[in-house]
């Protein structure tokens, strides 16, 4: 069979090495981290290193009339950056440069294959912070991160991507070279186009450059546990947070499934027999003391049976990490349900108001019972920003079956709730159908015709989001 004439167009735009056609790396490079989603079969992966270079490979693909993918280091868990056949992938992870770090501006420039935690350790040097941060945050990228307008443990206080992304360089379908937003500290001139390519996911553009706010590196942290009877009663605790005006830098809740699965992925001393775990922290300064007292007593109030308060760093930094764990550590548990290491992971990401906190959770535990298949819940308690794991059998379709119907039941709570079908994993693959509920014929008509005006042969990783 002969080779496509747009590998020919590739090796000459970026050199041999760029231009990746081994069946294996196409098979690494296939799908995302969302596991049961579908991928298709790449031409070719590409890794420009310049914004010169992204605008030939767009522009021959253009030509070629093939798809184009975007990816960074493929942590997402939509199935946004899954490769659809016959894709050129543009693979992002060789922009790698931080190109500016402004202490005075609070600025840092950066192209989007910079790891987070790199771009955290370059500005601390500054005594600067970065503070979004992903789970994935020590392998995932800045591109990735707006692309999917990603969230993280210090949402909950200091909010979530896009609130940080400053300006944009996105490469159109067209090749042309768009610069979204500004680098001063204010500015409202047209419209804010760089929130538009912030969560697009790869379908308006290829970001190639992005300009991120700072903020001073926050106090040291004092850091506490509660551990509850019930998850309803550590989402009683969470309303009661909100209630009292606290702000909490961290408020991060762990159920049984997942303390259980973390204990014998990583042993440490984990309370397995409890029902829910609450991990809050608090940042204030010389106030810290007073606020997690105050944290505290809500907690007690709520029904912990047990509040403690981290003794140091390291022990705070510990149950940090633990929290950390809780998807690699659901991976393997899931591998070891089935027989064969057949297992799977489906993680729901729903976010409902603070209030309906507790309803999320006897829901989830509801729908588990009744679809008869085993569901952990993790995730950004004080945000209202719940990660399910729906645990299945790959190789049993009626447990599949079970499965997929659990995860749609979550999402139809989550919106009678009055919340969302993503809080910060994105669409991808995986939420297609409930995005169209969620934003009604309306707003799925307004997406589509901006989808039209910058990508209208639909080239921009298609199937997508809509």
């Amino acid at each position: 069979m002969a080779a496509h004439p747009l590998l020919d167009d590739l090796r000459t735009a970026l050199g041999e090495a760029a231009v990746l056609t081994d069946p294996d790396l196409l098979r690494l490079h296939e799908r995302d981290e969302a596991d049961l989603c579908a991928a298709g079969s790449p031409l070719v992966v590409v890794r420009p290193r310049t914004t010169e270079e992204v605008v030939a490979v767009v522009r021959a693909a253009g030509r070629h009339g093939v798809p184009v993918v975007p990816q960074g280091a493929r942590t997402g868990l939509a199935g946004a950056a899954n490769a659809v056949d016959g894709a050129v992938l543009v693979s992002t992870v060789a922009m790698d440069r931080i190109l500016e770090v402004d202490p005075v501006s609070r600025i840092a420039v950066v192209q989007p294959g910079v790891v987070n935690a790199a771009l955290a350790g370059a500005v601390r040097a500054h005594g600067l912070w970065y503070p979004p941060d992903p789970g994935s945050w020590e392998s995932s990228t800045i591109g990735g991160n707006v692309a999917t307008n990603a969230g993280g443990m210090c949402c909950v206080k200091y909010g979530v991507t896009t609130e940080y992304v400053l300006g944009l360089e996105v490469v159109l379908a067209s090749g042309e070279v768009l610069r979204t937003g500004r680098r001063t500290a204010k500015g409202v001139a047209g419209y804010d186009l760089t929130r538009l390519f912030v969560g697009s996911e790869g379908t308006l553009g290829v970001i190639t450059e992005v300009t991120v706010a700072l903020r001073p590196a926050p106090e040291e942290s004092l850091t506490l546990v509660a551990v509850f009877p019930t998850t309803a009663a550590a989402g009683t605790a969470v309303a009661g947070i909100a209630e009292r005006g606290l702000i909490p830098s961290l408020l991060e809740l762990l159920d049984q499934t997942h303390l259980r699965a973390i204990e014998a992925y990583r042993p440490m001393g984990l309370r397995t027999d409890a029902q829910a775990l609450l991990l809050a922290a608090v940042d204030t300064g010389s106030r810290a003391a007073d606020d997690l007292a105050r944290l505290a007593e809500v907690c007690t109030a709520a029904g912990a049976d047990e509040v403690y308060a981290a003794t140091d760093a390291e022990e705070a930094a510990a149950l940090l990490q633990a929290r950390r764990l809780a998807h690699p550590a659901m991976e393997k548990f899931a591998a070891d349900a089935f027989p064969g290491g057949n297992g799977g992971l489906v993680i729901d990401d729903v976010a409902v108001p603070r209030g309906a906190l507790a309803a999320l959770l006897d829901g989830v535990a509801r729908i588990a019972e009744e679809c008869a298949v085993p569901i952990g819940v993790v995730g950004h308690a004080g945000d209202g920003n719940m990660h399910p794991n729906i645990v299945v059998d790959r190789a049993d379709p009626a447990g599949l079956a079970r499965g997929r119907r659990a995860f749609d039941e979550i999402m139809r709570l989550g919106l009678e709730l009055g919340g969302t079908c993503t809080g910060e994993h994105g669409v991808g693959l995986l939420k297609r159908d409930w995005l169209a509920r969620e934003i009604g014929p309306v707003g799925v008509r307004v997406h589509q015709a901006i989808k039209a005006a910058l990508d209208p042969a639909g080239l921009f990783n298609p199937g997508k989001v809509l």
